[in-house]
């Protein structure tokens, strides 16, 4: 697997190893030893799965409040998407700041998103499927977003009529958010 480092100190692309033949491909979507020996050591206890049919559907910008802060593995099963990492931690030098990178069933390419940053993403192809491992349980009371679209962080979302849940056209502002 190979591990590229980001602009945002923590946050990783993850390249695993592919071995193609005729019938198609393998791959280990994840491996605790291989982590480890990259110094990500992460304990994993939840799955998640999405599915968004249309293009243009942004999910996010998502994250949870301490105690119950998530590091999330970002996998795309079906599908592409732009994917959104926010740096949320007030004492970090690129606090605000942001990355966005395509991720695909294609490219097989995953994000490493550790605690202290919100998350989110806009597909770019119908019918995206999206796993992730989380190493928190999910925890209604401490889940927290921000506006997918605040003019202070300035995502360059690649769609200019999104698709939305009510929950994340109501979320706030990032200088309103409650954050790390």
């Amino acid at each position: 697997m190979n591990v590229i480092e980001t602009s945002l100190a923590g946050v990783y692309v993850i390249e695993p190893k592919v071995h193609d033949d005729p019938r198609g491909f393998f791959m280990e979507s994840y491996n605790k030893r291989s982590f480890e020996e990259h110094g990500l050591n992460y304990s994993f206890v939840q799955d998640n799965f999405s599915s968004s049919q249309e293009v243009g559907t942004i999910r996010g910008l998502h994250y949870q409040l301490y105690p119950k802060t998530q590091t999330k593995l970002i996998s795309v099963i079906a599908g592409e998407l732009f994917d959104v990492v926010v740096d949320i931690r007030r004492n970090s030098p690129t606090y605000g700041q942001w990355i966005g990178e395509v991720l695909s069933f294609e490219n097989k390419r995953q994000i490493l998103v550790p605690k202290g940053f919100a998350h989110g993403f806009c597909t770019l192809q119908p019918n995206t499927q999206v796993h992730y491992k989380v190493d928190e349980f999910y925890s209604p009371e401490y889940d927290r977003g921000i506006r997918w679209d605040d003019p202070d962080i300035g995502i360059s979302w690649p769609t200019r009529h999104p698709i939305l849940s009510v929950k994340d056209k109501r979320q706030p502002l990032f200088n309103d958010a409650e954050l790390m």
